[in-house]
């Protein structure tokens, strides 16, 4: 049976309450078996008609809190990470929502969803590619595909800065992100970005200071920001 025809309903119906952390991690955990290999599900097959919301607020370091609280489950943030999903707002917005067969949750995303907490370098049939890794299991090579941009950190007036660990966030910070799956981008934290550094080349050119990255045979340049 594929993925796509099982019955992910048949314990859970509309009685059933998804929208506390409780009951949306054990629907997912009754069904996680189901999918081989890192369980990321057909969510683009996935048409829910119940549309709601969870007190859930990915934070701009990366964090998941859940009314107030910092979720401390490396297993259970990975796990919600896996029906991760954003659409386009009639607005022209981005929003992101945890995504299963019968329901669909918008959440809160103050930056990117998913965080790259480690890159190394891979060697596969004679070529050298940079991968990348999510601190929740995502896996990402640099190709034509998967690209760094950076651009300015645009905080959406949602920060706590009692509620974050990251003291350093500022309104002209450039970022750098990378594009993962479903649409989803990754923010590369800064002890990964400066480990990037290290695995490629810097030049000057013009007053910049260029970043120069080798990726499966490819070059890819990044502009460095100023200080």
């Amino acid at each position: 049976m594929s993925n796509s025809s099982i019955d992910y309903s048949n314990k859970y119906n509309e009685n059933n309450n998804l929208n506390s952390i409780e009951g949306l991690s054990q629907y997912l955990k009754a069904h996680a078996g189901t999918r081989e290999g890192r369980p990321i599900p057909p969510l683009d097959k996935w048409h829910p008609s119940s549309v709601g919301e969870i007190d859930m607020v990915i934070k701009a370091n990366g964090e998941w809190w859940h009314e107030d609280s910092k979720v401390t489950r490396q297993s259970l943030v990975s796990l919600f990470a896996t029906v991760l999903w954003k659409e386009q707002a009639e607005d022209g917005s981005q929003q992101y929502y945890l995504k299963t067969p019968v329901q669909k949750l918008k959440i809160t995303v103050e930056d990117a969803p998913l965080l790259i907490n480690d890159v190394g370098i891979v060697n596969e049939e004679g070529e050298s590619w940079l991968e990348f890794t999510t601190f929740t299991g995502d896996v990402v090579r640099l190709d034509p595909e998967h690209q760094i941009e950076l651009r300015a950190y645009q905080p959406n007036g949602l920060l706590d800065d009692k509620q974050s660990d990251d003291k350093t966030l500022d309104t002209a910070q450039v970022r750098p992100y990378m594009p993962v799956r479903n649409g989803l981008e990754a923010l590369i934290g800064r002890n990964t970005f400066y480990h990037l550094t290290e695995l490629g080349e810097l030049s000057e050119k013009e007053g910049q200071t260029i970043l120069t990255l080798q990726s499966g045979g490819q070059d890819y340049t990044l502009s460095m920001p100023s200080e």
